[in-house]
């Protein structure tokens, strides 16, 4: 039995999401967790962030829901709306962390996200891996050597074709997979305590 957790570092419902994923990960630290990137803003949705009306809304509605922050940082790039969120850059960051740390992915999937919701960070920029980086105590160059390698890109596509053959259309979705069963335990959004109640009946059951 393991944990998939399908996110988008530049989807707010994901950055949302991460008080419940840390808590579910402190109840239940036994288990594997696999963090795959889900390509929200790739295509023809890879577009300056003005034009996306709603995010300011949503924003808000997440920050009732989760209590999720949004940094001033964030605030005034979103302001600005000249940033473009390419979520084929974010999925190779996230590729480079995960090689580079493995045991770590879902730590530092959420750490990406708070680059960038907290504290205004460009998710293409390689100066933001290497921060990431040196704060999590990885070696920066080896982070961000994986981040610029070819290998990045093809690990960002196997992420984006994983969810489709998951069916995950939204963001945050996170799964329990054991063997070719797939039960989900939260969509979009959801606290803890629910994620348990449906870990339950798979015997799964908190430790911490």
């Amino acid at each position: 039995m393991k944990l998939v957790y399908v996110f988008d570092a530049y989807c707010g419902w994901s950055h949302g999401f991460s008080r419940t994923l840390r808590e579910v990960l402190s109840r239940h630290p036994a288990l594997p967790v696999d963090v795959v990137s889900g390509g929200l803003f790739t295509g023809r949705r890879r577009v300056a962030i003005s034009n996306f009306s709603y995010i300011q809304e949503a924003n808000a509605e997440i920050s009732r829901l989760t209590g999720a922050r949004f940094g001033e940082r964030y605030q005034r790039l979103a302001a600005e709306g000249s940033f473009v969120m390419d979520s084929e850059a974010s999925a190779r960051g996230v590729a480079a962390l995960r090689q580079t740390a493995p045991d770590r992915a879902a730590e530092l999937a959420l750490a990406l996200q708070h680059a960038f919701y907290v504290d205004g960070h460009s998710l293409s920029a390689p100066a933001t891996y290497r921060q990431l980086a040196e704060t999590a105590g990885l070696d920066a160059d080896a982070v961000l050597a994986a981040f610029q390698a070819p290998e990045a890109r093809k690990a960002a596509e196997a992420d984006f074709r994983r969810t489709a053959e998951l069916s995950v259309t939204a963001f945050p979705t996170l799964l329990a997979v054991d063997g070719s069963r797939t039960v989900p335990l939260a969509r979009g959004h959801a606290t803890a305590d629910e994620v348990d109640r449906r870990l339950a009946p798979l015997g799964i059951t908190p430790t911490s």
